[in-house]
């Protein structure tokens, strides 16, 4: 199986979103780059910030500078451009059924309610691609569901998710070679 050409962190532009437990996609992109000495550029092509890396092999990473509602516009216009197949995506998000310090990494499946992926199957016309669920936890009641995901994570909250971040990236290399069982073993390993 191909490896992983696209990785994309959902999150909602702007400083007043930039530490919500919603943009914890976002922090996991700005971690890896950061870790590759790789710059985001923004573009107006592509709707994002996103930034390529051709030294071994080529991929791509991609923070969509629209709101989550409508994450797929950017996903499907960078995936078109470079033709990159939808199983050769992954997509990094904040999961309100893992508790904070979780991750799992998993293929397909229904949006479960997350609007980002919504979009994105949408546009691509599929939900045959990746996807990194990061842990943020639930406040308990549905109608609370919308403040909490737009509010910062307590400072423990925040140390776990952190974590889970550095944890997954050391599958980072698995992920572009395809070795996904590999990738699920390590990661979902205590």
């Amino acid at each position: 199986m191909a490896g992983i050409r696209l990785f994309v962190g959902l999150g909602n532009p702007g400083d007043n979103y930039q530490a919500t437990r919603h943009n914890a996609g976002f922090w996991w992109v700005d971690f890896v780059t950061e870790n590759h000495r790789l710059s985001l550029k923004n573009s107006s092509k592509f709707y994002g910030l996103y930034g390529k890396h051709s030294e071994d092999s080529e991929y791509f990473f991609l923070k969509p500078n629209t709101f989550m509602n409508d994450s797929g516009k950017s996903v499907a216009a960078l995936s078109n451009y470079y033709k990159i197949k939808p199983e050769e995506i992954l997509i990094i998000h904040d999961e309100l059924d893992l508790s904070p310090g979780n991750t799992k990494l998993k293929f397909g499946g229904g949006h479960g309610g997350h609007n980002g992926i919504k979009s994105i199957s949408s546009l691509l016309q599929t939900n045959n691609f990746w996807r990194l669920r990061l842990g943020i936890g639930h406040p308990g009641e549905k109608s609370l569901v919308h403040d909490y995901v737009l509010n910062k994570p307590q400072k423990s909250e925040k140390t776990a998710i952190e974590d889970t971040i550095f944890n997954s990236y050391k599958i980072f290399s698995l992920l572009t070679m395809g070795d996904f069982e590999k990738a699920m073993l390590n990661l979902h390993s205590k």
